[in-house]
């Protein structure tokens, strides 16, 4: 019998943790050659989500948890689960049963065939925010064409690893964690399973428009390097444009005159290198910023008690 390491990053998830528990259960049930070990990651709850692993933990002895000293983060939470629970296999999934539980045997059956790391992406994004959707597919578009690592269109965490994928993600032990990234980057042979969209059970996302925003601009950041080539290409055109367009105030104002000496001139330039300068500092300090996060080698995340 192989035992399978379940790792659910969890905040604020009180309502759904004993569905979710209990949907895998039921799940498990069917598969005889399995064993169900489910890890919680309690990442700084300010409601019962705690309290309701507790008490899952009275009845089966194979739920486990780690309740962080604050939130880290689902990122944060997950290389706490991975790094932590021992088993045969691992997957990681999300509290809120937007990940089916269902998509199980068909993910170990897809390792068993030979696949070393069986995922989940949604075909659809029923249920979402338009602009949400959107924002998502152009993110997808974008970082597919400037990225070398490939990320397959609505893929998920969701998804079951053998050992040596976990110990490569785990070996990856940056602080700028973008999981869709790195599970990418490490390569192994991987297949993805087609879903449509599921609908939250319980309670709200704590991921909103801006906080997402904000992880695809570091998924960018962390593998890509084409805004760095952008800003480059940027000031050669900004430079040739800015020639271009004090040549043409010189000519004009030999051939017509000038009412103003100087001044069209010089708001061109200023606008023009001062605006780009604008932007290559904004670009310049995002990659620095990632910098001085890694070179300090604070720990991923602070576990107060695993159990």
């Amino acid at each position: 019998m192989k035992s399978v390491a379940i790792v659910i990053p969890s905040h604020n998830e009180e309502e759904n943790v004993p569905l979710i528990h209990q949907a895998l259960v039921d799940t498990f049930a069917k598969l005889p050659n399995y064993k169900l070990i489910t890890w919680f990651i309690n990442d700084g709850s300010t409601d019962g989500t705690l309290a309701e692993v507790q008490k899952l933990q009275t009845s089966d002895p194979d739920v486990h948890y780690i309740d962080m000293s604050r939130s880290f983060g689902k990122e944060a939470g997950m290389y706490a689960g991975l790094s932590t629970a021992k088993a045969d296999l691992y997957a990681v999934m999300d509290a809120d049963l937007q990940d089916p539980p269902a998509m199980i045997p068909d993910m170990l059956a897809g390792i068993e065939s030979g696949y070393d790391m069986v995922g989940a992406a949604r075909t659809d994004r029923t249920g979402e925010p338009p602009i949400r959707s959107f924002f998502s597919n152009m993110f997808y578009r974008i970082i597919n064409r400037i990225s070398s690592t490939p990320i397959v269109p609505g893929a998920r965490d969701f998804r079951i690893m053998t050992q040596q994928v976990v110990d490569a993600v785990l070996a990856m032990s940056e602080n700028n964690r973008f999981s869709k990234g790195i599970f990418g980057w490490v390569g192994f042979k991987t297949k993805y399973l087609p879903y449509t969209n599921v609908e939250r059970q319980h309670g709200k996302s704590s991921w909103s428009f801006w906080s997402l925003l904000r992880y695809s601009i570091d998924g960018i950041v962390d593998f890509s390097d084409a805004p760095l080539n952008i800003v480059s290409w940027l000031g050669v055109v900004s430079f040739v444009a800015a020639a271009l367009a004090l040549l043409f105030i010189v000519i004009r104002a030999a051939i017509f005159g000038d009412p103003t000496p100087g001044w069209p001139s010089l708001v061109s330039v200023f606008l023009m290198i001062g605006g780009l300068q604008l932007l290559a500092v904004g670009i310049l300090g995002r990659y620095i910023a990632k910098i001085f996060v890694e070179v300090k080698h604070r720990p991923i995340f602070i576990a107060k008690k695993i159990k």
